[in-house]
């Protein structure tokens, strides 16, 4: 069930809290060529199959960054923000790639509120988000996404 979040006041109140878990996502082989498609990276461990078998994670995997862009969609079934006039999307903290998403695999998001902070310009959200990928005992990705709550 998605999180509610009505005001800044209760979006202060959950500074250090978890925020909930996401369903699991699968990443085909389709999503993952229409990702290449849309960014123009076509290399081979993500979109050439035969070779991609052959190679070091034994079939194609994902792209770093297709795995970073599922998190909107992830993290919409975790928390909404239902207040400000607009979220902006303002950046990143930290980012990395622990373990290789192979086409097929699962994936889904944990997500935990690290800091809000009051800006001149807005309310700041610093969201944790760890991305587990099914039957793994690595995170596929950890990152610190920032938003802009502007009032």
């Amino acid at each position: 069930m998605v999180r509610k979040i009505n005001s800044a006041e209760e979006l202060e109140a959950l500074a250090g809290a978890e925020l909930g878990t996401s369903d699991w996502v699968e990443v085909t082989q389709e999503r993952i060529n229409q990702f290449a498609d849309a960014t123009g990276d076509h290399q081979w461990i993500h979109v050439d199959i035969e070779r991609a078998n052959a190679g070091p994670f034994g079939g194609p995997i994902a792209h770093g960054f297709l795995t970073l862009s599922m998190i909107p969609v992830l993290g919409a079934q975790i928390s909404a923000i239902d207040f400000g006039s607009a979220k902006i999307n303002y950046g990143l903290n930290k980012v990395r790639f622990m373990t290789p998403v192979p086409a097929g695999g699962r994936i889904r998001a944990h997500a935990r509120a690290a800091e809000v902070n009051r800006l001149e310009k807005g309310i700041q959200l610093i969201t944790e988000y760890t991305i587990e990928l099914e039957g793994s005992d690595r995170p596929a990705c950890v990152a610190e996404m920032i938003m802009l709550i502007i009032p």
